[in-house]
């Protein structure tokens, strides 16, 4: 039997559904391919994130490299974005992958700009 294949995003990387549509002038124009690639910043749904950058414990900073690596509960610094969020982010920084038919951005936490996210009565923030 097949397994579905799923992304994995690794470190302090995002994966976004870029914003349909980037194409059309706020008053409907059609704009160029030239004129959109000019623009510095882009937006999206994000919809996967990776567990952020790993930490390492201030104890085994006295030890030798390979012996850190093989301890058990890897910390991490937690990421701001979140399933869900909108984010604008540098356009340049992103890089862009097609899985399974579908154009997605890879899009590092540093290169994102703002999040806009819904609030949920479920989890009070």
């Amino acid at each position: 039997m097949d397994q579905p294949k799923k992304l994995v995003v690794v470190g302090d990387r995002v994966l976004v559904i870029p914003e349909e549509g980037e194409e059309r002038s706020r008053v409907g124009l059609y704009l160029p391919q030239t004129a959109v690639d000019s623009l510095a910043v882009q937006g999206g749904r994000i919809v996967a994130t990776g567990p952020g950058n790993p930490v390492s414990e201030p104890t085994a900073l006295d030890e030798e490299p390979w012996k850190i690596g093989a301890r058990e509960g890897v910390r991490y610094i937690p990421m701001q974005a979140r399933l869900g969020d909108y984010a604008l982010f540098f356009r340049k920084a992103a890089v862009e992958i097609t899985f399974e038919e579908k154009k997605y951005l890879v899009v590092p936490q540093a290169a994102i700009l703002v999040l806009v996210r819904t609030p949920n009565p479920e989890n009070e923030d």
